[in-house]
């Protein structure tokens, strides 16, 4: 009688089994991919191979640009410039009797701090207007003297720049002090005005720092400005920095060591290497030949044949069990707002079916024992 009865609640949970989904982590590769079997897709599958990769590579970025855009430049002169807005504080020596540019017996004349017109002129009495933007300070103080020996044979012109807006630069955000620094010399490089402000502020994560000139915005990673000397470039007054976070991200979901929106750790980052991020596969759950990356392009992005995908949604598929596919993980590049998804392992679902007899008849052997 017990072992009819053993068998019976065997027989009811194997019929129970049968008709329901056991609970997963992650679809299965074949839920996804053959939805491109249908006759009307909706989806377009790509399996990624070495072979592949250089093709893929080609294909119109998604989430940003593809690429962080900085320039280069080259070595400026050591002395600062003047430029329109800068204050100049001039004083005339004149030692002659009567001279039309002192009185009261004083040997000098001060003239009230000078603001270098748009024009890049500065007025001086009895000569004028005088040009003195795009000129160091040495420059434009021999021409000022230069323009005085009409009516002051002897005078000499001492003078001194406070730089304005055109000659200093802005730390907007992102550093330990921001504020207006003006440019020493038109070497400043922008680690210098960066260290002069205080740092980046340790809190950021991945910092990026933003540069913006007139109309035209240059960003680079933190970690590639400090690490390439190339990138270190000259600032212009005017600029303005900002340091900011990297706010790119990708999704990770399924059999994975973690499901979260993780951020860009690198300026770009293969699949392996985002991988390694979410803390690898489960072992005993994920399918190693069915990671997949679900990316959705725009509709101007569609190019028939190989120069791009044939529809808005790819799924990318990689197998990590051979050697090409490997390789393949390792060139394929993640873009921002990607989904990568480490898909179940069909044998994982015939082990928890497996485990689950082996517990009910372990159960029910117990049963029939007492």
């Amino acid at each position: 009688m017990r072992k009819t009865s053993r068998a019976v609640v065997v027989l009811g949970l194997a019929v129970m089994l049968a008709g329901c989904s056991l609970p997963r982590s992650a679809a299965l590769q074949s839920e996804i991919v053959n939805e491109a079997n249908r006759e009307e897709p909706t989806i377009q599958v790509v399996p990624v191979t070495r072979e592949m990769t250089p093709m893929l590579a080609d294909w119109p970025a998604t989430g940003w640009d593809g690429y962080y855009r900085w320039f280069g430049n080259g070595r400026g002169p050591d002395s600062s410039i003047i430029r329109t807005g800068d204050e100049l504080d001039i004083v005339i020596w004149d030692n002659q009797e009567n001279s039309l540019l002192s009185s009261g017996g004083s040997k000098s004349t001060p003239i009230p701090a000078t603001v270098v017109s748009s024009s890049g002129n500065v007025f001086i009495p009895y000569v004028g207007d005088v040009a003195v933007r795009g000129m160091t300070a040495d420059a434009a103080r021999e021409r000022l003297q230069k323009k005085l020996e009409g009516i002051a044979p002897t005078a000499q012109v001492q003078l001194a720049v406070k730089p304005g807006r055109n000659n200093s630069i802005d730390m907007v955000a992102g550093v330990g002090s921001p504020g207006r620094y003006p440019l020493e010399n038109r070497n400043t490089k922008i680690l210098g005005v960066i260290a002069q402000a205080g740092g980046i502020i340790p809190a950021l994560r991945h910092p990026l720092v933003r540069l913006q000139r007139g109309t035209e915005s240059y960003e680079t990673r933190a970690e590639r400005l400090m690490a390439d000397p190339a990138r270190n470039v000259r600032v212009r007054g005017g600029d303005q920095i900002i340091v900011t976070e990297d706010d790119r991200t990708f999704n990770v979901l399924g059999a994975a060591g973690t499901q979260e929106v993780m951020n860009f750790r690198k300026e770009s980052m293969s699949a392996m290497e985002a991988l390694s991020a979410m803390g690898g596969l489960q072992g005993s759950r994920a399918d190693p030949k069915g990671i997949l990356v679900l990316r959705e392009y725009e509709a101007e992005d569609l190019k028939p044949g190989t120069d791009g995908p044939d529809m808005q949604q790819v799924v990318f598929t990689m197998d990590l069990t051979s050697a090409d596919g490997l390789f393949a993980a390792r060139q394929f590049e993640i873009n921002p707002d990607d989904t990568l998804l480490a898909t179940e392992s069909p044998i994982s679902a015939a082990r928890t079916i497996v485990g689950l007899f082996g517990t009910v008849i372990g159960v029910t052997s117990s049963a029939n024992n007492l």
